[in-house]
């Protein structure tokens, strides 16, 4: 694709970003058949390529967002999966979170939006917080069916409501800063990011992962100061506030680091793997961290990469321990397969364990969850969601697992089929107690599918 830019723009370092990205485009349009919005709406400006020339034209010509654009880049679910089908590498993700920010600072936008926004960048990331605004929800949900479908700021607010789990475990305290010792001799040495919402809406996702872990040789860090990893508000264009978020786990894990030391820092939220696999980048520019962040997101590993690289252990509980066949319809998360690139190894564990893995049809398509978009946008949210579950279910299955936090909580709003972590099987699998959202399968002697 041919630029514009003049050589004052390029002096810019984040506009010679984009003119590095947006000259590797060839307006092939591969990209089309594979973005969610565009599957749905069937508008050139809701694909990849029609938002690039969109954010060309912006920042190329410098000029303040308009209504247009921000329609069109707000539809976005950065789903990534252009990235995955773009025969050009067109690093779309650095290019949107760049239109996004750039909106943030030149585009007003209404009163009721600003201040949806700015909540949900606040509430998010603090647990506590999050917990108290969860508890007020659950006293407004019965009226979460009523505004689900109005327009506006009501289908919003409805969404939200729609969102609240019936019921919030507390907080547990392997959440808290501490260090788990490992099961056995010491293998590595690992930091766990226990994240922001996880904590609230499934604290039994960390538990699970901090148990496998340690069973198979982990020392498993909590690191003081760690928290959100920044990708709530880096998605809405917030960067300073999602900096500060990042910069403290930046600090937190290369003090680890250099004290006694890292193997990894483990993720169990896909979501926010890619953003702290994208640290180095993110702060590539600030001579007070970018050695730490590149050196914190070379560590970074999702939970199934680190176990592809110990090794299953013994498989003593579940259908791989001659308990009944249970069949497992594998939602790989977009920020997964799309952001980090990781398809094999979930599904691999997951078999091993002795679960029969189904992929699901259109599998590469979104969920609709995407961080806060459920929220933002929750009318094409839901028909992403509709369309998800009714591809889950064309594969029959027993249970449904992922690997991010998002796409649970949001598949959780439409089906009666149990979700869990990944984790979860693999460690009930190893040991570990049945997942908790299986309870009421436990006492099943069959199962709809059979083990292969």
């Amino acid at each position: 694709m041919q630029t514009f830019f003049s050589l004052a723009q390029l002096a810019d370092p984040d506009v010679a970003e984009a003119n590095k990205i947006l000259r590797a485009c060839v307006h092939c349009g591969f990209c089309t058949a594979t973005c969610p919005t565009y599957v749905l709406l069937g508008d050139e400006l809701d694909s990849p390529r029609g938002r690039i020339y969109l954010m060309k034209e912006m920042l190329e010509q410098g000029r303040p967002a308009d209504a247009t654009v921000v329609t069109h880049i707000d539809r976005c679910l950065s789903c990534l999966s252009c990235m995955t089908t773009c025969p050009s590498s067109v690093h779309y993700m650095h290019l949107v979170d760049q239109g996004r920010a750039h909106i943030e600072s030149t585009y007003r936008r209404p009163l009721h939006d600003r201040l949806l926004r700015a909540l949900l960048a606040t509430v998010l990331p603090r647990p506590g917080l999050f917990r108290l605004a969860l508890a007020g929800a659950w006293l407004l949900r019965p009226l979460a069916g009523l505004l689900r479908g109005a327009p506006g700021v009501l289908g919003r607010f409805g969404a939200m409501l729609g969102l609240a789990p019936a019921r919030l475990q507390g907080p547990s305290p392997d959440d808290r800063p501490q260090v788990f010792p490992a099961q056995g001799p010491r293998r590595k040495r690992v930091a766990l990011l226990v994240g922001c919402a996880q904590p609230v809406l499934a604290p039994h996702f960390n538990a699970a992962t901090i148990r496998l872990l340690a069973r198979h040789g982990c020392e498993v860090v909590v690191a003081e100061g760690a928290g959100c990893c920044g990708a709530l508000a880096h998605h809405m264009g917030k960067t300073d506030a999602s900096h500060v978020q990042a910069a403290a786990n930046i600090r937190a894990w290369a003090a680890e680091i250099d004290g006694a030391g890292l193997d990894a820092v483990v993720i169990n939220a896909s979501g926010c793997g890619t953003t702290v696999k994208d640290y180095g980048f993110m702060f590539r520019d600030d001579p007070a961290l970018a050695s730490d962040a590149a050196r914190v997101a070379a560590l970074a590993k999702d939970v199934t990469e680190v176990m592809a690289m110990l090794g299953l252990g013994p498989v003593v509980a579940g259908p791989g321990a001659g308990a009944p066949a249970l069949t497992v319809a594998y939602h790989s998360a977009c920020s997964m397969q799309h952001g980090q690139k990781i398809t094999k190894a979930p599904k691999e564990l997951l078999a091993r364990a002795g679960f029969a893995v189904r992929d699901v049809p259109e599998g590469h398509l979104c969920c609709g969850s995407a961080g806060t978009y459920n929220l933002l946008q929750p009318e094409l949210a839901l028909r992403r969601r509709d369309r998800k579950l009714a591809n889950i279910a064309a594969t029959t299955p027993d249970v449904i697992a992922t690997g991010n936090i998002g796409c649970a909580a949001q598949l959780a709003t439409g089906t009666a089929t149990p979700i869990v972590h990944t984790v979860e099987l693999l460690d009930w699998a190893t040991g570990g107690p049945v997942p908790m959202a299986l309870a009421g399968l436990q006492a099943r002697t069959e199962f709809s599918g059979a083990a292969e």
